[in-house]
């Protein structure tokens, strides 16, 4: 396999994106289709065509790297936990790398946006990072030193699914997650949860990019549901802090481009914080919505021992052979 190219593959519900990366960790070439809807094996078929006409661009044989919904069970090799259904207690991993006939990395979408992050976005410079994905989902994951974090049961910074902390009376119980509980943090930060807050509060039915741009025109109910949102991410990222307390949080998904998130976020979780100071920084994702699909190249990192000699990054020294 050439050592100059790595692929990345974000499996998401209404596209695949894939792209190549140099050494550097610059894209090279990028190329994305639609997801097919409720089809695991034309969506295996899609993800190997990706690779392969990536691969014939770059006049490469590359290491790939997949980011998916959920996570690989330990137990069975099957996928679970994804808010896409159509993966879940399917043999994703096996059947990528019996397709592409190669070892392949993969891990959850959101820990690959982390990794991102950490390697060479917003939170290279700090020992602890946890990323948040907030958009149709809330999503997480935790990287030390630059290294993912992969816990026992693979749900590292699974954070979406804790019930919301210090629930109002007009919160409790909250609504019902599709994982099957109650109250559920992703069904008060998720974009469609901002919409029914706002619907709930009187408003049209609307997308939560529009529920923003009309809270900074002026409009009374949408200042109200954008106030309640922040206090909402406040408290479910204080509880994050006094747990984890990392150095960085990083906010990626369709909900991280709300500016107002940045200062009203952490004016707010001081008051949820467990110290007297909170030196935590909440900063947007560096790489946008190429974090995720560049994170699942860089799992790449270790499949041999060529991938220590990384262009300098922080990976050269941080993400070994064990990464994933």
């Amino acid at each position: 396999m050439s050592a100059a190219v790595r692929i990345g593959v974000d499996l998401g519900g209404t596209k695949i994106e894939a792209v190549a990366l140099d050494p550097a960790g610059c894209i090279v070439e990028r190329r994305r289709a639609p997801t097919p809807a409720g089809d695991y094996h034309a969506t295996v078929a899609t993800i190997v065509d990706l690779v392969r006409g990536l691969e014939s661009a770059t006049a490469s044989v590359a290491r790939v790297g997949v980011g998916t919904p959920g996570a690989v069970s330990l137990s069975s090799g099957l996928i679970k936990n994804s808010n896409s259904t159509c993966p879940n207690g399917q043999a994703l991993h096996a059947d990528l790398e019996r397709a592409l006939q190669r070892p392949v990395r993969i891990a959850n979408d959101a820990d690959c946006m982390t990794l991102s992050e950490a390697v060479d976005g917003a939170g290279s410079d700090a020992a602890s990072v946890f990323g948040v994905i907030v958009g149709t989902g809330t999503g997480g994951g935790i990287a030390i030193d630059g290294r993912l974090l992969a816990g026992p049961n693979r749900i590292t910074g699974e954070w979406g699914h804790n019930p919301l902390p210090w629930m109002t009376a007009s919160e409790w119980p909250g609504a019902m997650c599709y994982c099957g509980k109650r109250g559920c943090i992703e069904t008060y930060l998720s974009g469609p949860a901002m919409s029914g807050d706002y619907r709930g509060r009187g408003g049209e039915d609307l997308p939560a990019e529009q529920i923003v741009e009309r809270a900074v025109s002026g409009e009374p109910t949408a200042q109200a549901t954008l106030s309640a949102y922040h206090d909402r991410v406040a408290r479910a990222l204080a509880s994050v802090i006094n747990v984890l307390d990392p150095h960085v949080i990083v906010v990626g998904g369709g909900l991280s481009n709300m500016a107002s998130i940045y200062t009203e976020v952490p004016r707010l979780w001081q008051r949820y914080v467990f110290s007297d100071q909170v030196k935590t920084r909440l900063l947007r994702a560096q790489h946008g919505d190429s974090s995720g699909v560049r994170g699942a190249a860089w799992l790449c990192i270790g499949l041999n021992a060529g991938d220590a000699r990384c262009a300098g990054l922080r990976c050269t020294l941080r993400l070994r052979r064990d990464l994933f």
